[in-house]
């Protein structure tokens, strides 16, 4: 504790009067002799580093000096427990954390729990990945459980599912699902269908992974979502990470599951930051695979949507309910197994329902859940018919204004809710 004398004309905040006691009683000081400053919390790390008070005295003479530290000692000792109570007993935190850091954590962790996980897949290794997904992996696991290939996706998925047939868990990473397609036989014929044909009698633990979907600037053979193609396929599950918790959390619940997952993530996610909760911090933390998240409460209508598109869709709602609009946004996380019960169950409450994807329109996500949401009981909630919201039936164009208008874009969104309400 710091004493110093009150600098004339200083304005500082006055202390209330300490209770009187018989003991105390020609010794307090008026009210106006004491002025005390605000306290200082300086805190770095974990916990509280330092508190420091200074009481600033307007002192005549020494003896009320002496009184007053006597009567200070009390209340801070009272003060200091109540911020040790603040600081050292409540829960951490949230904290910022990017896309990309979160699935580098996730896997990270499954590969210090599990020495049978492993991850191949081109520039990987010393390279930290080419999205940099990987940073720092090959530095602490070392060449045998981060594995650079050759380009040959054929070859390396071939070899990804042959050691997860043979008891390990591999992490298959395509530079980008478009070039997946030179790998499909691997992906359907050995690893979805397999389970299958051997009766129950050999499981495929294997997760392929990598960014899906619109890029920007990468023209038609770079740009193309898989949430259809893979999703239609028995024997796959297939998931779709929105934001830092839903990528930490699904891929480690990929990595730990003994059938074949596709993780299809977004390029343009990657370096964006989400608030991470104290929950999703644990080395526990999964997300269960087929359970979808209610992003936005809203009872007019219900909007679904799964990867980048759910942050369009929060924007659109946004807009829409400073006009007395109050959307339900769904975040789907899973294409295959589809958790339609959520979504039937906001159906019902919001009686209208619009579907949004980056995907092509025809046999699509949306295309799916419509048709579900029509054979289901929540077809006889529906005030309106359903409408989908998709990209552009073309190949992906390279020109920048051609290639806005062949993605959903907010506008796009709000055009589609307001059409649904009638509006």
């Amino acid at each position: 504790m710091q004493w110093l004398p009150q600098e004339e004309g200083h304005s500082g905040n006055e202390g209330g009067r300490a209770k009187e006691s018989p003991k105390r009683k020609g010794l307090l000081l008026q009210r106006r002799d004491l002025k005390v400053s605000r306290p200082t919390i300086g805190c770095a790390g974990r916990g509280l580093r330092r508190f420091c008070v200074v009481i600033r005295l307007r002192v005549e003479d020494t003896g009320k000096m002496a009184a007053v530290a006597g009567l200070v000692r009390g209340p801070l000792r009272q003060a200091s427990g109540l911020l040790k109570r603040r600081f050292h007993r409540s829960a951490p935190a949230a904290v910022q954390l990017t896309v990309r850091e979160a699935i580098n954590q996730g896997m990270d962790e499954e590969l210090e729990r599990d020495e049978k996980v492993f991850l191949l897949g081109e520039e990987v290794a010393q390279y930290d990945g080419a999205y940099k997904v990987s940073r720092g992996l090959w530095k602490k696991y070392g060449d045998k459980r981060i594995i650079d290939t050759p380009i040959s996706e054929m070859g390396f998925a071939g070899i990804a599912v042959g050691a997860a047939m043979a008891g390990l868990r591999p992490i298959c990473e395509f530079m980008t699902f478009n070039f997946s397609m030179q790998a499909i036989d691997q992906v359907i014929n050995s690893a979805a269908k397999t389970y299958y044909m051997s009766a129950g009698l050999q499981p495929v633990p294997i997760v392929f992974r990598g960014p899906n979907g619109a890029s920007a600037g990468v023209a038609a053979q770079h740009s193309q979502c898989f949430a259809a193609w893979y999703g239609h396929c028995p024997g796959l599950k297939v998931v779709s990470p929105w934001n830092s918790e839903d990528a930490k959390g699904l891929i480690k619940s990929a990595i730990r599951d003994d059938n074949p997952v596709v993780m299809l993530e977004n390029e343009l996610m990657y370096g964006v930051a989400f608030e991470l909760p104290t929950e999703a911090q644990s080395k526990d933390f999964l997300i269960p695979i087929g359970k979808a998240k209610i992003e936005r409460q809203g009872t007019h209508i219900t909007v679904v949507a799964h990867s980048r598109p759910v942050g369009h869709c929060l924007e659109a709602a946004a807009v829409l309910s400073k006009e007395g609009i109050e959307c339900e946004v769904i975040n789907l996380r899973t294409i295959r197994p589809m958790d339609i019960e959520a979504i039937e169950a906001s159906v019902m409450k919001t009686n209208h329902l619009v579907t949004v994807e980056g995907g092509w329109p025809q046999f699509g996500v949306g295309a799916e859940i419509c048709a579900r949401i029509m054979e289901g009981p929540a077809f006889n909630f529906l005030d309106a018919p359903a409408v989908r919201v998709t990209g552009a039936d073309v190949p992906m164009p390279y020109a920048k204004i051609l290639e806005d208008n062949s993605i959903p874009q907010v506008k796009d969104i709000i055009f589609a809710i307001k059409k649904t309400l009638n509006i």
